[in-house]
């Protein structure tokens, strides 16, 4: 365990100075793969230990997105005080979500097609208010500013998420650790033998939905002063969803270290090939690449990525034996 601490804190060391030697644009993509392991570790904390599928968590990160863009234009609120606001509304959000779901014992595809409802409700509410920009999206002023939560350039933003990650990732680890964590993963392994051994599955599902929209939210409020413009078929659709479920899929759900491989795999995979597929002239073929890959890794590596590649590291690192 020793050894792998020290190995993270290595590559921890080498990610914060690596900016010194990116250009732009490399940078970006590095912002894009913390942002998009950040929101899976986010994902991972509901569905890898409770077992509760969510395809609707986008849900979570439009209300970050928006709430504290609406307030940050129209009350000239500071989005680092938005982006809690912002969070607050996203879990109240969540627990009416979970109510319905876990109190009525809503499990499986049940409880996926009901998040996908709220998703999709939320989206199409917010198209019709003038105030949040209609179906029009919100444009951001740029005004570059810590205050703002804007800067010139991609290195702040490389730092900010790169932090983002590092938190989650401690945040997930501290959980695993906990009693909190271990009712988790009981529910997950069998709900009715956890409720029979004294185990309140609705309370840990609860809690587990309620850090996991927390989390998820305030990575809105980071994408929305990254890229500068809102849409409700973007922020609250279903490939946003999609998208931050397939990183911890792919490298482990139910792991600490999961979604960051997996963001690490998928995102550099997806934003290099669509640029160069759209310079030969064969726009969309990245997706392709990127849906191969992807069944490809479902297919044969259903536990993840993570396993085999602590399988490659157990011979320097000696993780024989320690949990996934």
């Amino acid at each position: 365990m020793k050894r792998l601490y020290v190995f993270l804190a290595l590559l921890l060391a080498i990610l914060l100075i690596l900016p010194l030697f990116l250009d732009k644009y490399v940078l970006g993509i590095f912002v894009m793969i913390f942002f998009f392991a950040y929101i899976g570790q986010s994902w991972n904390i509901l569905t890898g230990y409770t077992g509760h599928i969510s395809l609707g968590h986008a849900l979570y990160l439009g209300i970050g997105a928006y709430t504290s863009t609406y307030l940050a234009q129209t009350y000239g609120l500071s989005p680092w005080i938005g982006m809690f606001i912002g969070g607050g509304m996203a879990v109240i959000f969540s627990m009416f979500l979970g109510f319905l779901g876990f109190r009525f014992g809503l499990r499986g595809v049940y409880f996926v097609i009901l998040t996908i409802a709220f998703a999709e409700i939320t989206r199409l509410l917010v198209s019709h208010i003038e105030a949040l920009g209609s179906f029009s999206g919100i444009f951001l002023d740029f005004s570059p500013s810590f205050k703002n939560f804007q800067f010139r350039g991609n290195k702040a933003y490389y730092y900010i998420s790169l932090c983002f990650m590092v938190l989650a990732v401690i945040v997930t680890r501290l959980i695993e650790t906990s009693r909190i964590g271990r009712f988790m993963v009981a529910v997950r392994e069998d709900e009715e033998a956890a409720e029979s051994l004294g185990v309140n599955a609705f309370k840990y599902s609860m809690i587990a939905l309620g850090i996991s929209a927390f989390m998820t939210s305030l990575g809105g409020t980071f994408y929305a002063n990254f890229i500068y413009y809102l849409h409700p078929n973007i922020m609250f659709g279903m490939n946003f969803s999609i998208e931050l479920i397939l990183r911890p899929i792919v490298g482990g759900m139910g792991t600490v270290l999961g979604p960051v491989l997996g963001s690490f795999i998928l995102t550099p995979l997806s934003e290099i090939s669509r640029v160069y597929f759209r310079k030969g002239g064969l726009e969309g073929l990245h997706l392709v690449l990127y849906g191969i890959l992807t069944v490809l890794i479902v297919l044969f590596m259903r536990r993840g990525v993570l396993v085999y590649v602590k399988k490659l590291l157990n011979p320097i690192l000696k993780l024989e034996g320690e949990s996934k």
